[in-house]
């Protein structure tokens, strides 16, 4: 369209600046292009918190997202940010500190509850010697990830595996740890996936979980949360840290650690993505390269809501480990 033609353009490094400082980039553009024509000092001023305009160029719409939104371009794109295997924060160096909570060892198995392209499950096997199986919805990531793992030499060690939660019956056998990092909270029956880890421990297992909580349950009526809600990639049931002790606690586990790593996780998303103007560079030489930056985008914009949701306290990254207790099943009366 004519329109868009004349449309002021930002460069792309202040268009990912202005998305990830949380302006609106058209905007930005808009004023700038008047400022050099001889507009006022004060038009220069970006507005914050304003939507972004549609545009030729904009992130899909929620009814144009597929059913699974990890093809192949995001997958990629993903792993230019967060590294090779993994498709979010926290890479090789975070997960083994993390892990350290489980006290892993080569005659353990363990579970991990939403894999992803399992890089955490192969980090694992290669520094501590465990024998992972990873369960995870997305089949762009499981065939991406099985391939990933066979090309390591790991596909026995670190098995993944497709899993469906609709109609969920459990774990085929047994394991001695549980990790779910960051894959409960889009999840809406908790306590079934949480009974059902139990069941799968051995007696003294411990899970590690991860996820995004709210404070208390009013967040969840607020238009901050409401916005971000329909932005993610699935819905989100977020809970409390106090909802989730309360289901471990029914699933006769007793929760050991369970600690708020919000500033820690800010830290490693904007650590990641402040090399997004390279990675934008380099794709801008790919074949296809205005489709993957316009991918990189929209990547851009999804960890920037949850970046301001985390900043704001409106949305917590949580920590909790807990213990099934080595005589198996307890008692009401043993708490």
């Amino acid at each position: 369209m004519a329109g868009d033609e004349n449309k002021p353009k930002l460069p792309l490094k202040l268009r990912l600046k202005a998305w990830w400082e949380g302006y609106d980039s058209d905007e930005m553009a808009a004023r700038l292009h008047g400022g050099l024509s001889g507009g006022g000092a004060a038009d220069t001023a970006p507005s914050k918190g304003k939507k972004k305009a549609s545009n030729s160029a904009a992130p899909e719409t929620e009814s144009e997202v597929p059913i699974d939104p990890w093809d192949q371009e995001t997958i990629d794109i993903a792993q230019y940010i967060w590294g090779d295997g993994f498709c979010g924060p926290g890479g090789p160096e975070y997960i083994v500190t993390l892990s350290k909570l489980l006290a892993l060892s080569p005659e353990m198995s363990m579970i991990e509850i939403g894999c992803g392209l399992g890089g955490r499950s192969r980090t694992l096997v290669d520094r501590f010697g465990v024998w992972i199986t990873g369960y995870e919805e997305s089949d762009g990531l499981v065939k991406a990830g099985k391939e990933m793992s066979k090309m390591a030499g790991v596909t026995k060690k670190a098995n993944i595996t497709k899993f469906q939660l609709d109609g969920f019956e459990g774990f085929d056998r047994k394991f001695d740890r549980a990790l779910a990092k960051e894959s409960l909270f889009t999840v809406q029956d908790k306590k079934m996936i949480i009974e059902k880890t139990e069941e799968s421990l051995k007696a003294g297992g411990l899970v590690l979980v991860t996820d995004y909580v709210v404070d208390n349950e009013s967040v969840l009526s607020s238009d901050n949360y409401k916005a971000w809600k329909v932005s993610e990639r699935s819905t989100p049931y977020c809970i409390t840290p106090d909802d989730y002790s309360e289901m471990f606690k029914e699933a006769r586990m007793q929760v050991r650690v369970s600690e708020d790593i919000s500033a820690e996780y800010v830290s490693m998303i904007n650590k990641a993505w402040a090399g997004a103007e390279k990675v934008a560079a380099k794709l801008a030489k790919e074949e296809g390269g205005p489709r993957l930056i316009q991918i990189l985008m929209r990547e851009a914009e999804f960890w920037t809501r949850r970046k301001k949701m985390l900043e704001s306290g409106d949305l917590k990254l949580w920590r909790m480990v807990a213990n099934k207790k080595t005589d198996g099943p307890s008692m009401m009366s043993d708490w």
